[in-house]
């Protein structure tokens, strides 16, 4: 675990608010020289604190809005079942989430398509096709009145 100070955790909350702010407006915004924030950025990255940066994609306007969270118990408790299982949704491109969890079921899902007949098929057809698959439970979102990976 990297020890952090308050600037660096300042640094970080800046960046996860905009990856792309200037090195100059982040020194800026942080108090420090640009060349000091420089530094410290590259730190917080060569210790892995930083893992790396992406854009945050609008799905509804790429035509993916329908979001649903979807547990899944699976039919054996044995890794060969799970690696199956998670091999399979590696290949969904509907699935942008994968999280294997303790509790009731084995798996929680974030997946996303174009709409309800569209998470229907995936649900029908390649869901309900794999046979580690024992249970399957939908959550529909509504709406995400807090959401911080966006």
């Amino acid at each position: 675990m990297a020890d952090l100070d308050h600037i660096d955790e300042h640094i970080l909350r800046e960046l996860s608010r905009d990856g792309r702010i200037s090195n100059l407006a982040l020194a800026e915004n942080v108090g420090l020289s640009p060349s000091a924030c420089l530094r410290r950025v590259a730190a917080l990255e060569k210790t892995g604190v930083i893992s790396g940066y992406r854009a945050v994609l609008n799905r509804a306007a790429l035509g993916t809005g329908f979001v649903a969270y979807v547990t899944v118990g699976l039919n054996q408790h044995t890794k060969n079942a799970q690696e199956a299982f998670e091999r399979a949704m590696a290949q969904a491109p509907e699935v942008r989430e994968c999280h294997n969890i303790t509790g009731q079921v084995e798996y929680l899902l974030r997946v996303e398509a174009a709409d309800l007949p569209s998470y229907k098929r995936f649900h029908t057809e390649v869901l309900g096709t794999v046979e580690q698959v024992h249970a399957i439970t939908s959550y529909v979102v509504m709406g995400s009145p807090k959401d911080e990976r966006a």
